[in-house]
C-alpha cells in the first residue's frame, strides 16, 4: 500500500472526533427536560373499542363509570425538551411541546426544577419562548449561522427522548433545506436518533453551538429509523427576537397569490430561465397598490433573485413590516421595478376576506354555445353558468363543460367547472378571443399557451401545447 494512501486513511481517521464526551459536558447544562401539565375532562380521551354484544361490554362499562369520578377533571402530561439561550432564562423550544399546557416545569441538568411563563409562540415555525427566574444566572448556548452546516457534518442531538432525560445521540447532516408542511419550513435533515421526547432540544455542530431544533422525525413505527429534522437556528432567531421584543411575531406581506414557474410556463411567456414566482391573483393589499398584476413574474425581491414560490414566501416573511422593497417582475415581454411597502402577515390573515351574495333577481340565460378546442368543451360564462358555479356577477371567463380525458389538459389537471378568464396574458370571454391568442402565440414562435385558470375562486396558471 502506497504512503500516499496511508496518509489519506490516516487523515480521514483523525478527521473523526476521539470522543464527544467534551463536548457534551459542556452543552448539557444549558439543555432542559420540560414536563407541562394540562387540566382535561374526564371521559373525553378514548376508550377501548368493544364489539357491540361482546359479553366483555357490561364490564367495560362498569370500569369507565367507577373510573370516570363523577366527572371531575383529571391532569394529563407531557415531556419535551429545550435549552438555555440566556443567563437570564430565557428557554426555547417547540410550541407543540408546551401548546395548552397550564403548568410549565423546567428541569436543568443539576435536577434543579423551575416553572415557566410563556413568553410567545409561533406555530408556523413550531417555535416556543419560556422565561424562568432564577436566583444565579444560568449557563447557556449560542445559536450557530445554519447556512453554514454542510451536508456530512458531525451534529449531536440532546434532549429527554422517551422521558429518559438528558440522552446524548450523534449524527451527521444528511440533508438540508427540507420542507414538511409549513409555509416557513426550512429543516436540516439528520440520523442522529431522534425520539419522542426530544421535541424542543438542541441539534448541536462541533463547537457547541445550535444549529437546529429538534421537531419532528419520519417513522412508520414511531421511534428513530434515522431521519429526523431540526428546524434551521436561522429561522428560530428571527421568530425568537421577535417573540422576545414583541410576544408574537411580525412577518412581511406582500399580498399575492403565486405559483411555480415551470418549464412549459416559461416557454409560453418568454422567460429565459426556468425561475421566480408567477403570480395568479392580486387581492387588495400592498402589491396592488404598487401597480403588480396577475402575470407577472417576480424574478426579485428586495436585491435578492426569487427562485421559486417557497424562496419568495420566505423572503417576504423575514423582511420587516413596514418596509419599502423593490420588487422586479417579467411583464410583456420585459423587466419592471416596482417598490412595495410591505404590510403585515398576521393582521391580513387575521383580517381574512368577506364572501359576496348572489344575485336572486339575474335572468337565466338560455343555455350558452358550446365548441371543443384543445380537449376542452368551452362555453362562454353567462348569469346562469354563473349561479351553477357560484361565480361573482363580474366574472368573466370561459368555462369548461367537459373535457377529453385523454388530452393534455385533462394531464395537467383541468376538469369540467373550470373557468379560463385568460389566454397569453390577454383576458377572453368567448371561444374566438381563444383561437386569436392561440393563433398570436403560434405566429410569435411559441410552442405552448399560457392559460389563467380558476376553480373555486383560486388561480394557477398552465401551459397548453399548441403542437
Amino acid at each position: 500500500m502506497s504512503f500516499i494512501v496511508l496518509l489519506a486513511q490516516a487523515i480521514q481517521v483523525d478527521a473523526r472526533p476521539p470522543s464527544f464526551a467534551d463536548l457534551t459536558d459542556s452543552v448539557s447544562p444549558a439543555v432542559v427536560n420540560i414536563t407541562t401539565s394540562t387540566a382535561v375532562e374526564r371521559g373525553t380521551g378514548p376508550g377501548p373499542i368493544v364489539p357491540e354484544g361482546s359479553p366483555f361490554e357490561d364490564f367495560f362499562r362498569e370500569f369507565q363509570d367507577r373510573n370516570r369520578d363523577n366527572g371531575r377533571p383529571r391532569r394529563s402530561s407531557a415531556l419535551g425538551s429545550g435549552f438555555v439561550i440566556s443567563e437570564d432564562g430565557y428557554v426555547v423550544t417547540n410550541n407543540h411541546v408546551i401548546e395548552s399546557a397550564d403548568e410549565i416545569i423546567v428541569e436543568f441538568f443539576t435536577g434543579e426544577e423551575l416553572e415557566a411563563e410563556v413568553v410567545g409562540t409561533d406555530p408556523n415555525t413550531d417555535i416556543a419562548l419560556l422565561k424562568v427566574e432564577a436566583e444565579q444566572p444560568l449557563p447557556f448556548v449560542k445559536f450557530a449561522d445554519s447556512d453554514s452546516a454542510r451536508v456530512g457534518d458531525w451534529v449531536l442531538a440532546v434532549g429527554n427522548p422517551l422521558g429518559q432525560g438528558f440522552s446524548v445521540s450523534v449524527g451527521v447532516v444528511s440533508a438540508r433545506n427540507r420542507a414538511l408542511s409549513g409555509t416557513y419550513d426550512d429543516y436540516i435533515q439528520t440520523d442522529a436518533a431522534i425520539n419522542r421526547g426530544n421535541s424542543g432540544g438542541p441539534l448541536f455542530n462541533m463547537d457547541g453551538e445550535v444549529v437546529g431544533v429538534n421537531t419532528a422525525i419520519l417513522s412508520p413505527s414511531g421511534g428513530s429509523i434515522g431521519i429526523g429534522f431540526s428546524m434551521a437556528s436561522n429561522v428560530v432567531t428571527r421568530v425568537v427576537d421577535q417573540l422576545r421584543e414583541y410576544g408574537e411575531t411580525r412577518r412581511g406581506w406582500l399580498g399575492v397569490r403565486i405559483q411555480d414557474v415551470t418549464e412549459d410556463v416559461a416557454e409560453a411567456m418568454g422567460l429565459e430561465e426556468v425561475a421566480g414566482a408567477l403570480v395568479t391573483d392580486v387581492p387588495d393589499g400592498p402589491a396592488k397598490e404598487a401597480g403588480i398584476k396577475a402575470g407577472d413574474v417576480i424574478t426579485n425581491f428586495d436585491g435578492a433573485d426569487v427562485e421559486d414560490t417557497r424562496g419568495l414566501v420566505r423572503q417576504v416573511g423575514e423582511a420587516p413590516v413596514g418596509k419599502s422593497v423593490r420588487v422586479v417582475v417579467f411583464r410583456e415581454g420585459k423587466t419592471q421595478t416596482l417598490k412595495v411597502v410591505l404590510g403585515r402577515r398576521e393582521e391580513a390573515e387575521s383580517a381574512g376576506a368577506g364572501g359576496n351574495g348572489d344575485d336572486e333577481d339575474a335572468p337565466q340565460d338560455q343555455a350558452p354555445t358550446e365548441q371543443e378546442i384543445m380537449g376542452l368543451t368551452l362555453a362562454p360564462l353567462t348569469d346562469a353558468l354563473r349561479s351553477e358555479l357560484d361565480l361573482d356577477a363580474d366574472v368573466q371567463g370561459l368555462v369548461v363543460r367537459d373535457i377529453d380525458e385523454l388530452s393534455e389538459a385533462y394531464e395537467k389537471g383541468l376538469r369540467a367547472g373550470d373557468l379560463i378568464t385568460e389566454a397569453g396574458q390577454q383576458e377572453v370571454t368567448t371561444v374566438s378571443e381563444l383561437e386569436t391568442r392561440i393563433d398570436e402565440a403560434k405566429e410569435a414562435g411559441r410552442r405552448s399557451l399560457l392559460l389563467l385558470v380558476r376553480r373555486a375562486g383560486d388561480p394557477r396558471f398552465v401551459a397548453l401545447s399548441l403542437e
